[in-house]
């Protein structure tokens, strides 16, 4: 579809950096099939949210939700969409009072949002984390950058099956080393 809308601005003299503003996630479809959710990058901080049927676009949101390297899943009725968050920064060390180490605080770093469930305006519903999704010993398995974290079987590099969209209309991932999670919309 790109290509048929550059050579139509071609073939009316429009310049192709009219096109290079512009950059789409995926778009992927829902389990039924009628509709698909991608994310437009439409300039620096500006993001749009689309959720299209076969006729074209159902809705829009001008908001970001992710980055066009996120994982969108549409529901069946065309109202919701999942993020998965392949690529995340790390979470900050909570603050303390005094020089005592508070438990748990070794692991701020999994506290960061992996997953979040969006509706037609960009409003979050619901979010999951890392720590919500792995036992602490499963942490353990989590690829660690320098200032993020790889944590999904299937991205990235990392070996395994990728997540997908059930035909009940789930959405199913492997964090690295744990067991196959489910999100329902």
């Amino acid at each position: 579809m790109r290509l048929t809308v550059a050579l139509a601005l071609l073939v009316c003299g429009a310049a192709p950096s009219a096109l290079a503003g512009e950059r789409g996630s995926r778009a992927r479809v829902s389990a039924n099939g009628l509709y698909s959710v991608r994310s437009v990058d439409v300039g620096v901080g500006k993001c749009r949210l689309e959720m299209l049927k076969e006729s074209g676009p159902l809705w829009s949101a001008d908001v970001c939700v992710g980055t066009v390297d996120d994982l969108y899943f549409a529901s069946n009725d065309g109202e919701k969409v999942w993020v998965l968050y392949p690529l995340v920064e790390k979470g900050k060390p909570l603050p303390s009072k005094g020089k005592k180490k508070v438990k748990g605080q070794s692991l701020a770093w999994a506290r960061v949002m992996v997953a979040a469930q969006f509706d037609r305006t960009g409003q979050k519903l619901q979010e999951r984390r890392l720590t919500e999704l792995m036992t602490t010993k499963q942490l353990s398995e989590v690829r660690q950058l320098a200032h993020h974290l790889k944590w999904l079987e299937g991205t990235l590099g990392i070996p395994g099956k990728g997540p997908r969209l059930t035909d009940a209309g789930v959405v199913e991932f492997e964090p690295v080393g744990a067991q196959t999670q489910r999100l329902t919309f």
